[in-house]
């Protein structure tokens, strides 16, 4: 093994999921090449474990690690341990339950992840650091462990640590959607750039909800749009899309608004928006602003403009971006400028990779990394409509859904779009549109749900 593939691969870790912990514990464990040292550290919360370790998978034989005693994990993290084998495994185990094991083995630049097929509704997760540890869900597009085993994954860092998360976001009826908990966070330009000039900072408290984790993709608009259709609904704008897999764009607020209430009639669900104040009427014609919102509905309904930014920050607080401080076109699609801002690393124009076929440079939905809350999308591919009429400044407080009507303005857009700089990419950069403006390549929508 080389000096290169010792420096990557000595940082590679590996976390062991256990049924008896907390569902969304992670234990951090490491792997070595053969002749290396390597630190193997836990949190002191874990205990009543064992230390184990295999130099296989295809049969694997575990055995109790000694230092040199078998190391039981009760009051220490860490043991220092000198590898003799070209591979080797480590999980902690607890006898009293079964244990979820990542296994990680090299493959040239890729490590091959592998667990056991019995492990549900987890999501594989990774990171580069764990002092403090971002975890992000590996995206394959977004590997959930379900009904495979193993994933060969191309590493890009120097060290990379892995490790199984419940995902508790999987609710039943709430497919395809990612749990946003409810809770306080700071709205607005928190990372105080001095561009965005009616986002000042307020505290709002968000109840919780359910997202869309990609966007509508032009699949999933034509799916339902089909069945609207043939139910009494009349849409000005058909949408358009680069491919199925691509979001759905060239649609206005309004239809936006039509179709997540054919969706939700579509899935049996309490539709949101109606034209009349009792909530007799469903929207499902024309284009029309007074529009009346069900807030209680099980329905399908666009994000608030709290709602959108408190998702898009992940869980992190006073960032620029959904996933830090800085962007660049290996987190989403956009048009890159790195000469006029800073924070944008590059490289410069289009992504090459969305430039195929000409006009729109639209990317796969669930393409690039998600963020905290495991939503893709965030920023950049095509800008997302919002509820609420433009207004400054905001509203804080609980649950804020905008000026009750337009004040000339128009209705929100948020998160940017490839066709367009990072600036508009900014948790807090918003932009207002006439909700009948359709006829553009960068207008999509994502949905929520109450519960």
């Amino acid at each position: 093994m080389n000096a290169t593939c010792r420096r990557w691969f000595i940082g590679l870790g590996l976390i062991a999921c256990l049924h008896s912990l907390a569902p969304a514990a992670g234990y951090n464990l490491a792997i070595a090449p053969s002749g290396n040292k390597v630190l193997v550290s836990w949190p002191v919360a874990a205990t009543n474990f064992v230390l184990q370790s295999t130099v296989s998978l295809v049969a694997p034989a575990w055995q109790t690690v000694t230092n040199p005693v078998p190391v039981i994990v009760n009051h220490t993290n860490t043991v220092t341990y000198t590898n003799n084998s070209l591979t080797r495994y480590f999980r902690l185990f607890l006898s009293a339950a079964p244990g979820f094991q990542l296994a990680i083995a090299p493959a040239g630049r890729t490590v091959i992840i592998s667990w056991p097929a019995t492990a549900t509704n987890y999501f594989l997760q990774t990171t580069i650091g764990l002092a403090p540890a971002n975890w992000l869900a590996v995206t394959n597009p977004v590997v959930t462990l379900n009904n495979t085993n193993f994933l060969t994954y191309t590493n890009d860092s120097l060290t990379r640590f892995f490790r199984l998360s419940l995902n508790t976001n999987i609710v039943s009826g709430y497919a395809g959607m990612a749990q946003i908990p409810a809770g306080a966070f700071t709205m607005g330009n928190s990372s105080g750039d001095r561009d965005i000039t009616d986002a000042g900072t307020v505290s709002v408290n968000v109840s919780a909800f359910y997202m869309d984790t990609n966007l509508v993709s032009y699949a999933l608009w034509q799916s339902v749009y089909n069945w609207a259709t043939s139910a009494g609904y009349n849409f000005v704008n058909g949408g358009a899309g680069k491919g199925p897999n691509h979001p759905v764009q060239t649609v206005d607020w309004y239809d936006a608004v039509k179709w997540c209430n054919a969706r939700s009639q579509q899935a049996g669900l309490t539709p949101a928006y109606y034209t009349d104040a009792g909530l007799t009427q469903v929207y499902t014609n024309g284009e029309i602003d007074a529009i009346y919102v069900n807030w209680s509905a099980t329905g399908y309904r666009l994000p608030t403009e709290a709602e959108w930014e408190k998702a898009a920050r992940g869980g992190l607080s006073g960032k620029r971006f959904p996933l830090g401080n800085t962007i660049s076109e290996t987190q989403a699609n956009y048009y890159g400028d790195t000469e006029d801002y800073s924070y944008d690393l590059g490289p410069d124009a289009n992504d090459s990779a969305f430039e195929f076929g000409g006009d729109p440079y639209t990317s796969p939905v669930g393409y690039f990394a998600p963020n905290g809350y495991g939503l893709c999308d965030m920023a950049g591919n095509v800008q997302q409509w919002c509820w609420d009429w433009y207004g400054t400044p905001y509203a804080g407080g609980t649950d804020p859904r905008g000026p009750s009507s337009d004040a000339g303005s128009g209705r929100v857009l948020r998160g940017g779009d490839w066709s367009y700089y990072a600036t508009n990419l900014r948790c807090a950069a918003r932009n207002p549109y006439d909700p009948g403006l359709a006829l553009s390549e960068i207008f999509g929508f994502r949905c929520v749900r109450g519960h």
